[in-house]
């Protein structure tokens, strides 16, 4: 079990990265030129490559092995960071968002196979529960030391030799993977083993891609999951999207931001994260579920009670602080019972299409985030902090009442996995 952890947690690590880089630190660069929120908001159409993921991912269930596509996808995003060392950020700013979309590009692709892998390594529900701990933690460190701790490396070297660093990172994971002895467990390689034995029809459903559409939403669980992973993360998207530029705006500097957004924030994120994986092991994720997004909805009164104080002072940066790692650190606990809900729902399908399915799943997860991120910086152009951050509170309260209706009708009841064959 150890060793599906740490291949996971590393690869998804590197998978967080071009997020870490765009969600972080592309922002708080693009403020301090001057640019406006919706401008900065505009960004997020960088991540589209994550969006279009699903309809690659049959190719990806069907041709070639989880090996391959995750050796050349990283060695892809190593080759992309020597490009962007290249760039003056400055000057270049169109190839710097180039760069950043091929990186968004080849970390969906390396999500899907990363994913399809863990579908197929992880069985019962701690296993499940801890594994996607490795996947959210892993995630968000990698996040972490993209957006947060290198900056220091931005500050001390320059932009040139940070992407030299990612270069010599993805090129070690890359290296790691390619002698992995993990992917070469039985479960994965009978899931590859049948996938083989009925090609002609999968073959057909590749030409016919409906039949795939129609295995997926057959699923049991899908279409309730699907309406929540499309809502569940709407007001915390732009509230965490929004404070950030509100307290640059009024209280904090690019480099306090770093640092305590970046790093203390995130880092409490890791922590929920964590936290999620050892409660599911003890505890029901229905009744987890229904009381946490209730806390989350009562950080989010907290946080919009801090927009009234326009006047910078150490109570109101200590209070700033406090509201980003509580929100952080409920965002993290809920991403990982999230992710887990996703997965007890793909371990249902056919292990023909289950990292198709779990792809599905996963890319409107990034679009509900993605499109609301867009929006949001307009939404705060246009109404101001207050307002927008009323709207973002009360898009909370209707997923905290989503999910605890949920609880009360079933649809967040234990249900048995799918068995092996």
């Amino acid at each position: 079990m150890n060793d599906k952890l740490v291949f996971l947690g590393l690869l998804y690590f590197v998978q967080g990265i071009p997020y870490g880089l765009q969600s972080s630190l592309l922002p708080l660069y693009l403020r301090g030129a001057g640019h406006s929120l919706t401008r900065i908001g505009f960004t997020k159409v960088l991540y589209f490559p994550w969006v279009l993921k699903v309809f690659w991912a049959p190719l990806i269930d069907r041709i070639g092995t989880k090996r391959r596509w995750l050796v050349g996808t990283v060695s892809g995003l190593a080759l992309t960071c020597v490009s962007s060392a290249l760039l003056a950020p400055d000057a270049q700013l169109w190839g710097v968002a180039g760069t950043l979309l091929a990186m968004n590009a080849l970390a969906s692709v390396q999500d899907i196979a990363v994913d399809g892998a863990a579908v197929g390594l992880l069985k019962g529900r701690g296993e499940l529960g801890l594994g996607n701990t490795a996947q959210v933690v892993g995630y968000k460190a990698g996040s972490v030391f993209a957006g947060g701790g290198l900056l220091a490396v931005i500050d001390v070297a320059g932009w040139s030799w940070m992407f030299l660093l990612l270069t010599f990172v993805y090129a070690g994971v890359a290296l790691f993977v390619w002698g992995a002895p993990v992917l070469d467990e039985d479960s994965l390689r009978s899931q590859q083993t049948d996938v083989s034995r009925r090609g002609g029809g999968q073959g057909a459903d590749i030409v016919r891609p409906w039949r795939v559409w129609k295995k997926l939403l057959a699923v049991p669980g899908t279409p309730w999951t699907v309406l929540y992973v499309l809502t569940y993360k709407l007001g915390e998207q732009g509230a965490v999207t929004m404070f950030p530029l509100f307290l640059l705006d009024h209280h904090m500097t690019a480099r306090e931001l770093g640092f305590w957004n970046g790093v203390i924030a995130m880092a409490f994120s890791i922590c929920g994260s964590s936290l999620g994986g050892v409660l599911l092991a003890q505890c029901s994720i229905g009744v987890m579920m229904r009381r946490v997004f209730v806390l989350r909805t009562i950080s989010m009164v907290f946080q919009s009670s801090l927009l009234t104080v326009l006047e910078p002072s150490p109570l109101m940066k200590g209070m700033a602080v406090l509201s980003m790692s509580i929100q952080h650190f409920l965002g993290g606990l809920i991403t990982t019972l999230t992710f887990t809900t996703m997965m007890h729902c793909t371990q249902r399908a056919d292990e023909s299409v289950q990292a198709t399915h779990y792809s599905f799943l996963a890319t409107l997860e990034v679009l509900g985030k993605l499109m609301f991120s867009a929006l949001a910086g307009g939404l705060v152009d246009w109404l101001g902090y207050q307002v927008a951050f009323l709207f973002f509170l009360t898009l909370s309260a209707g997923t905290a009442l989503h999910v605890w209706t949920a609880t009360i009708t079933g649809a967040l009841r234990e249900h048995p996995l799918k068995q092996p064959q």
